[in-house]
């Protein structure tokens, strides 16, 4: 009756970690953290994603900076000089500039000037002069110029921002994926070492019980209690690992107010991950069909800098053209009771042109070689990202495809080390040959946990090489 009790002990041992294993329900004192619910806290809280958040602000701050530059003005410069009392002249100019979008400035104006000393050319009316006018480039700065460009290239810059903005948030999203695959895997390892040291020192209980009854060698426990330090040793390892895992964790893991979260001992990774991960990465349709890299924010980025290049090369071409400027001005008399004359304006004319331009074509060719160099890298970029995706996609098939493998070949080892154990109990196997079948399945067991977290970091590398965060 001994007997039968301390072998139904040894078997008990080896079927700890199975039971465990495929219960679904969880011990009140511990709580799953689904990998869905980990990301939602990085999203939203970790410092990194918030200054990714940060570019497109700063962005639209610059263009609301360039848009600045077509902004109506008010101006008013007034200097007066009075001297052993004699004015020497009183001068106030006043005018409201509306810049327009194609150079052409608009321009009301209003002179007072009168002195003892008044340069005549500023000599006014009595009662004042007003003026309406318009200036317009004709060559440099007519079809594009510097507040043109800026505003063009601020448009631009907010598209740029945007997808750089996703390169960023996905780069944090998955390294923190990585650092949750590992608290996962390091956290199973340590469940299937502290489940087979149980059974280890069950069995080396029962081993010495039999020696006692004279029923096994001395040797025998030996054996088994080398295999309950092997366990151990293993087990303070695994713990090891298991608490550096959860500490880099720890490192993604936020609040409000950029307060850090430290991950308590009772919470644990999710366990139906296998099925969840592609719904929770929302990666399901990529992995079963074609995609497309012409959205793809690396696409947009590298596009956006070469329409950023585009803007520049075309300031550059403008500045092959001579600068005209052409001025016109109506004048007039603020008193209604004095009759204006249509022939009262003034008018103006500044030109400028180099001789050679060397300098000008030199810088266009240098913007256009910017362009060319640019082009090149992006479609380099599509073809890589086309062919990082297909081979993701494959390697994820693959990986699906050894999982099934592996969880037959565990079973396999299951079956074997039940098998060897009946021989036990009938007196035709040795301790020797269990512990063999039982390390055999140990190791096939950490394969299947190994190649799990291979599946979660591939499709991770998945997410990441489509870079769409949200």
């Amino acid at each position: 009756m001994m007997k039968k009790l301390l072998l139904f002990l040894l078997i008990l041992g080896t079927t700890v970690y199975s039971q465990y294993t495929t219960n679904t329900s969880l011990p009140s004192s511990l709580q799953e953290m689904s990998y869905n619910e980990y990301l939602g806290f990085v999203k939203k809280y970790h410092p990194l994603v918030k200054n990714a958040n940060l570019e497109i602000s700063k962005a639209q701050a610059n263009l609301m900076m360039a848009r600045g530059g077509f902004d109506p003005k008010l101006e008013l410069d007034y200097n007066k000089k009075q001297f052993q009392g004699t004015d020497y002249y009183s001068i106030m100019n006043s005018s409201f500039k509306i810049p327009t979008w194609y150079g052409i400035d608009i321009k009301a104006g209003f002179e007072e000037n009168d002195g003892y000393y008044l340069n005549p050319q500023n000599k006014t009316p009595t009662n004042g002069l007003t003026s309406l006018g318009i200036s317009v480039p004709l060559g440099q700065g007519l079809l594009i110029n510097q507040r043109m460009a800026d505003l063009q290239k601020a448009k631009i810059q907010v598209k740029l921002s945007e997808a750089e903005q996703k390169l960023m948030a996905i780069a944090v999203l998955y390294d923190a994926s990585v650092a949750y695959f590992n608290w996962k895997k390091n956290y199973e390892e340590y469940l299937l070492y502290e489940n087979y040291s149980i059974n280890a020192q069950k069995r080396y209980t029962g081993i010495e019980s039999l020696i006692k009854q004279g029923d096994k060698s001395a040797i025998d426990s030996v054996e088994a209690g080398i295999v309950v330090k092997n366990r151990l040793l293993a087990l303070e390892d695994s713990k090891l690992k298991l608490t550096k895992a959860k500490l880099e964790l720890s490192n993604f893991l936020w609040l409000e107010n950029n307060l850090p979260l430290e991950l308590a001992d009772a919470i644990i990774p999710e366990k139906k991950l296998v099925q969840t991960i592609q719904e929770t990465l929302n990666i399901s349709d990529s992995v079963n069909s074609e995609f497309s890299v012409l959205n793809h924010p690396k696409i947009e980025a590298l596009q956006s800098k070469i329409d950023l290049l585009t803007v520049e090369k075309r300031m550059k071409a403008n500045m092959l053209l001579p600068k005209i400027d052409v001025g016109y001005s109506y004048l007039a008399q603020p008193n209604p009771t004095i009759p204006n004359n249509s022939d009262n304006y003034k008018v103006g004319v500044d030109f400028y042109f180099p001789l050679f331009l060397r300098k000008e074509r030199g810088s266009l060719k240098l913007a256009q070689y910017k362009i060319q160099e640019s082009e090149f890298t992006r479609d380099l970029e599509k073809v890589q990202l086309t062919n990082k995706i297909s081979a993701q996609r494959t390697e994820i098939q693959s990986l699906t495809k050894q999982q099934k493998l592996i969880n037959n070949l565990v079973d396999d080892y299951g079956k074997m080390l039940k098998s060897e154990e009946r021989l036990f109990s009938l007196g035709e196997s040795s301790l020797f040959l269990i512990n063999t079948r039982e390390n055999n399945l140990v190791s096939a067991q950490l394969s299947q946990i190994a190649l799990e977290n291979r599946f979660y970091t591939s499709n991770s590398e998945l997410y990441k090489i489509l870079a769409n965060p949200n």
